[in-house]
């Protein structure tokens, strides 16, 4: 299957661009869970976000915001790993999650009517956007963050990557 990088975020608003350099540096007004390289940790860190969209009276956005933290969380997983186990990739062992390092987290920022979003992973390589396969059980992630966000992208930190997503509470 044909992937394609996306390139990096640039010349972003700068109202947009102060708020991700918030979320990548945890101010206070970011709220950040961690996540750990279990299979259990994409539905955790799915209801951490709806829980703090409640908090924050934005439970209108729970749908979409709920399916891309799915989803980024999961690219995390499968792909910032690299981690080695007796000289095989754990990938090649049969690690679903590709030996995810722990060094994951989920960051929230919100200031009505918007949401920022972001993962943070240890792996410095652009997200890939695959052709979407009619048969492939994988491939469709990134496809569904550009649908069902209002704009999405990524940024290289040191130590890594943030891939984020921004929402606006529907009018």
């Amino acid at each position: 299957m044909h992937s394609t990088p996306i390139p990096e975020s640039s010349d972003l608003p700068e109202r947009l661009d102060k708020a991700l350099t918030a979320l990548i540096e945890a101010t206070n007004c970011a709220v950040s869970f961690t996540v750990l390289p279990e299979p259990e940790s994409v539905t955790e860190a799915r209801h951490f976000a709806l829980s703090r969209l409640t908090a924050w009276d934005m439970g209108e956005m729970t749908d979409d915001v709920g399916l891309v933290v799915s989803e980024l969380v999961t690219n995390a997983l499968r792909h910032s790993g690299g981690s080695v186990i007796e000289g095989y990739s754990a990938v090649h062992c049969g690690d679903p999650l590709g030996s995810a390092p722990t060094a994951i987290r989920l960051r929230l920022i919100h200031e009505d009517p918007w949401l920022l979003c972001g993962i943070l992973d240890a792996s410095p390589y652009a997200p890939r956007r695959k052709e979407p396969d009619y048969i492939a059980e994988t491939g469709r992630g990134l496809h569904l963050v550009d649908s069902f966000s209002t704009r999405w992208g990524w940024r290289a930190v040191p130590g890594g990557k943030i891939v984020w997503a921004l929402f606006r509470r529907p009018s």
